[in-house]
């Protein structure tokens, strides 16, 4: 996608052919800014912080960190070792194991001396499937939004609220959630987006907002609470989420807020989607509310906020009272009877075990 015209993704190798770039998403809205990393211990540190964050850009990541890790050692000890301190990172989105199992399984079969080469090798692949399957939800989703724009007045814009960032940033390019977004943008259907701000990072405000005003799409931040009163009157046609896993029977666990937005769109008869690339399906999995584990984030996310003064510093200040005891729960489940559909790669199904095992049939020994 394209930040003021020039076009990027979230990580790429360097220059110099072995350490890997980012975009620090830390620093974003007030400051663009590239961060290299060049040992496990950083790419780790990476996931860990958020410098990058969402389901499939931390696989892509994880699997650079192990690319690091065997230039220094290929041994399977040092394998081993780097798989088990990146699954560690972060707990919730299933993109990671996927990934990491992925190098671990390519990579053990291979003599030591070809690992290296084998790993950087096999992140790229990563990345660059990743940019496949994001643009085939798009192409996917836009159908949904031409079919919404058919209901409506020429010219009148589809409105399509959105929580969280699942856009390019939470990817390696395209996004998720909005990659719809950008092909119905590209095909020319007017379109608006309500942008959740998304409490406690404002991924929504600060992220989403960021990379449509960027892209030249048009939009509006919202507070997360104003979702509900936009559908009771009619200016949401329809809601498009991501997902950072789901089970294989159709419940999909996103970002905090997500399930409260489902209830919303359910009871004002708004159809409610979700951009789901293969590798967050968990096809272990079964009943998402009582497995799927949930991050417990840093009080400090919702006790303290960062922004740009009136003359231009960057400054973090706190907004609840000395010694109030937070609780930080980072994702929600959202049961699979609220789901209008999925939108994947392979098509848009319903959000049942036989919608998702009717475009993934190799599953069906493992569901």
């Amino acid at each position: 996608m394209k930040i003021d015209g020039v076009a990027y993704r979230t990580i790429w190798p360097a220059a110099d052919g072995w350490s890997v770039e980012i975009i620090d998403q830390t620093k974003l809205p007030h400051a663009f800014a590239v961060a290299r990393l060049t040992t496990l211990e950083e790419a780790a540190h990476a996931i860990r912080a958020m410098l990058v964050r969402g389901a499939p850009l931390i696989g892509a990541t994880a699997a650079y960190g192990v690319a690091l890790a065997l230039r220094a050692d290929a041994s399977d000890a040092s394998l081993d070792r780097a798989c088990d301190a990146l699954l560690a990172t972060r707990p919730t989105a299933v993109n990671l194991r996927w990934a990491l199992e992925r190098m671990r399984r390519h990579l053990h079969a291979l003599p030591e001396g070809a690992r290296a080469a084998a790993a950087y090798a096999e992140a790229a692949a990563v990345a660059d499937e990743d940019v496949g399957i994001n643009r085939a939800i798009g192409e996917h989703g836009a159908a949904l939004i031409r079919e919404a724009a058919a209901r409506k007045a020429p010219g009148e814009p589809v409105n399509v609220l959105t929580h969280c960032n699942a856009g390019w940033l939470a990817t390696v390019d395209w996004g998720t959630a909005l990659a719809p977004i950008y092909v119905a943008f590209e095909q020319g259907i007017p379109l608006h987006v309500w942008v959740d701000e998304t409490r406690p990072r404002n991924q929504g405000a600060s992220l989403t907002a960021w990379e449509l005003n960027h892209h030249g799409v048009p939009h509006t931040v919202i507070a997360d609470n104003v979702g509900g009163h936009l559908m009771q009157h009619g200016k949401v046609d329809l809601c498009i989420v991501g997902t950072d896993r789901t089970t294989a029977t159709g419940d999909v666990c996103n970002k905090i807020g997500t399930y409260l937005k489902a209830l919303a769109a359910h009871d004002n008869g708004v159809p409610f989607y979700v951009g789901l690339p293969s590798p967050t399906i968990d096809w272990r999995m079964r009943d998402g509310v009582r497995e799927i584990p949930i991050e417990e984030r840093d009080g400090r996310e919702v006790t303290d906020l960062t922004g740009k003064t009136a003359d231009g510093r960057i400054e973090t200040v706190r907004v609840t009272p000395d010694g109030s005891p937070v609780a930080n729960y980072g994702f929600d489940v959202t049961p699979a009877r609220l789901v209008t559909a999925l939108i994947t790669e392979r098509g848009v199904c319903p959000a049942t075990e036989a919608g998702l095992l009717g475009l993934f049939p190799e599953h069906r020994a493992v569901a």
